[in-house]
């Protein structure tokens, strides 16, 4: 029998452990204090003690300061198996998991794992618990084997990628020297049922808070106020029309352009009938990469000056996010070996692939590394009823583990 044979027939009888582990995790609740949490600590140290309850050697924490949750702090987890060379292959999840909404919309409690139909349904169970199980797994596949993979293995658990990887992934790239250009990065947070999509690149990422003012009057006199509300509708709208003018296309995303949707509006006045002085919303953009987000936010400019002319209010506007990305190039050796993995494993062939929500790649693809996003899902995050193939556990487990083994 061979090292992959070998491998995949153990993985294969896991089943009743992977779910135990997920089960585990996901009653044991990971929210930032955004989220009304208490961080990602105790889900760690439940993670340590199953850990090292399965036979992993110990790993090395690199905790991030922070003073609002009891804990002060925010744990990142790195696990090390070494291979045969000095090769690095990461496989990247996260702890926290955002909250589970209105609960009248759950079929069943979302901290406890229920399963159905070949399902686990929980908040967390694919984002990102499928990603850290199967990543678990595919590492203890050779502690349990005894076979030593070709590269190194670091599995790496962070803190808050869910509110902006502040005491995440950026935490570490600003304080910790951990990675190298040569290293294998997977992150195992998104992807497509058949398991074919390898993510290379992200949509810049532009969020933008607009404030106008103008004269606040009876709704009867118009002609004595500004309105407001009026000259913001006619911003948003202007705003929106740019996607005509940042025209171009790339097939490697969907949709294949960019993207300048108003969302979120605040309360003006609290009647009818009164003329609104002050007026809020705001703009979601998911720019393609070859525009700068420089060239975007001058354009930007330019029409929120034409509105102020033409309706004779003031309006500013506020960066909430603002982010770009570098995308992996499609020959990175990383796209190549996993590509070989899939297609070992699932029998597809890779598709490469943009999307327009961003991902912690985008930081590690900014510091100079090639990461690709991939995984075997349904693509339920964030959702009511949130479930995991437990099917999808086994395979991609084994499509890491081929990639650790170097044979891909």
């Amino acid at each position: 029998m061979t090292e992959q044979e070998t491998i995949k027939k153990w993985l294969s009888g896991q089943r009743e452990n992977m779910v135990s582990l997920q089960t585990k995790l996901t009653a044991c609740q990971a929210l930032a204090p955004e989220s009304g949490g208490d961080g990602e600590l105790r889900k760690c140290e439940l993670l340590e003690k199953e850990l090292a309850a399965l036979g992993f050697p110990a790993g090395e924490r690199f905790d991030a300061p922070d003073s609002r949750v009891p804990s002060g702090i925010r744990p990142n987890l790195i696990v090390t198996i070494p291979g045969k060379t000095d090769n690095v292959v990461w496989i990247m999840t996260h702890l926290d998991v955002v909250p589970p909404g209105d609960s009248s919309k759950w079929e069943t409690d979302p901290w406890t794992v229920v399963e159905k139909d070949g399902k686990l349904y929980g908040r967390g169970v694919e984002d990102n618990q499928q990603g850290l199980v199967s990543s678990v797994f595919a590492a203890l596949s050779f502690l349990k084997t005894k076979i030593v993979p070709e590269l190194t293995i670091k599995l790496l658990f962070v803190a808050d990628e869910e509110v902006g990887s502040t005491y995440g992934i950026q935490y570490l790239l600003d304080n910790h020297d951990l990675f190298t250009q040569s290293d294998f990065i997977v992150i195992p947070d998104g992807g497509d049922p058949e398991g074919a999509q390898i993510e290379i690149a992200e949509k810049n990422i532009l969020w933008l808070k607009f404030t106008t003012k103008g004269v606040q009057a009876h709704a009867s006199r118009p002609d004595q106020g500004v309105n407001a509300h009026l000259a913001g509708c006619a911003l948003a709208l202007a705003l929106n029309s740019l996607e005509k003018h940042f025209d171009l296309r790339d097939p490697l995303f969907e949709p294949d352009r960019c993207t300048m949707q108003p969302t979120k509006k605040e309360t003006n006045v609290p009647n009818i009938n009164t003329i609104p002085g002050d007026d809020i919303f705001y703009l979601d953009c998911r720019i393609l990469p070859r525009y700068p987000l420089a060239q975007v936010l001058k354009e930007i400019a330019r029409v929120a000056r034409d509105i102020e002319s033409q309706y004779g209010v003031s309006i500013s506007w506020k960066e909430e996010q603002s982010v770009e990305s570098k995308a992996t190039p499609t020959d990175a050796p990383v796209v190549a070996a996993l590509g070989k993995a899939i297609q070992a494993i699932y029998g597809v062939s890779a598709q490469l692939v943009g999307v327009g929500g961003g991902t912690v790649a985008s930081y590690l693809r900014n510091a100079g590394y090639n990461a690709v996003v991939w995984s075997r899902m349904d693509g339920t995050a964030h959702q009511p009823n949130e479930h995991c193939v437990v099917e999808y556990l086994a395979g991609d487990a084994a499509v890491m583990a081929m990639l650790m083994l170097g044979e891909a």
